[in-house]
């Protein structure tokens, strides 16, 4: 055996060694954090985290519930991950505290927050910002609703307020099952992927859709206007005069607009 090999192989063993030793034997751990806060029905959401999901549910109550279930690969790692909760009647903040990245340790396993959030349906959620995982934001009718997602997927369903949806890297998604008529407005960008809208047949809106390095194609343009490879923009104004606005941009990547039951 050359001298090259015997490196290699002594290389591999001290790397099967220190991640057996930096827990991974013992899977994943899990905790979960459950609270429920009387709130303003009008009142302003703030919520942070960096690893995990964050799922966000407009509802008919009265009150803010939460649950965060936390994972790692060893209780220690998981004791160190913090959530800090502060509601008052106007407002109210959810944060997810990390510990720091060993940066030369195979030992070091951060783990994930996932975040099931329910709250009165007519709140705003005044920030939203998650770096890698998924969001989902459905049912909420709040004035404003601003949530940026830095490497994932970002999903918002049946939200009818001033919708600010921003997505870095992965794809973006946003739909309805039914239309109102009444002002409201979707402001979506994607940097790097494409995004999607899955809009009723019977809308009416104002649509704005462009890509700088891609296409864009609509189920609502007509037949003799609709391309192969689809076209740069679209700017038109669908079923009629309305107080509605769909706003989607994507840099490097494209966008379709899907007419979601015809």
């Amino acid at each position: 055996m050359s001298g090259r090999s015997r490196i290699s192989i002594a290389l591999g063993l001290t790397l099967a060694l220190s991640f057996s030793a930096a827990g991974f034997e013992e899977g994943v751990v899990e905790d979960v954090v459950e609270k429920t806060y009387p709130i303003d029905p009008g009142a302003a959401l703030s919520i942070r985290n960096v690893d995990g999901s964050i799922r966000i549910y407009g509802a008919d109550i009265k009150e803010l519930r939460i649950q965060a279930i936390k994972k790692a690969y060893s209780a220690e790692r998981l004791a160190k991950i913090g959530v800090n909760i502060s509601v008052q009647p106007g407002a109210a903040s959810i944060d997810t505290v990390f510990p720091p990245r060993a940066k030369w340790s195979f030992s070091d396993r951060s783990g994930t927050v996932d975040y099931i959030v329910v709250l009165p349906q007519f709140c705003s959620i005044a920030r939203l910002e998650l770096t890698n995982g998924e969001v989902v934001i459905e049912g909420m009718r709040g004035k404003n609703v601003h949530a940026s997602l830095a490497n994932g997927r970002l999903f918002g369903h049946n939200c009818f307020g001033n919708v600010h949806l921003a997505v870095a890297n992965g794809g973006l998604d946003v739909g309805y099952h039914w239309w109102e008529h009444r002002p409201f407005s979707i402001n979506a960008e994607i940097v790097n992927g494409n995004a999607r809208a899955f809009i009723p047949g019977e809308a009416s809106f104002h649509l704005l859709a462009t890509s700088v390095n891609g296409h864009v194609a609509s189920d609502f343009s007509d037949k003799q206007d609709r391309h192969l490879d689809g076209v740069a923009k679209i700017d038109t104004t669908i079923g009629g005069a309305s107080e509605a606005n769909v706003d989607i941009h994507a840099t490097n990547g494209s966008v379709r607009i899907v007419e979601a039951n015809p």
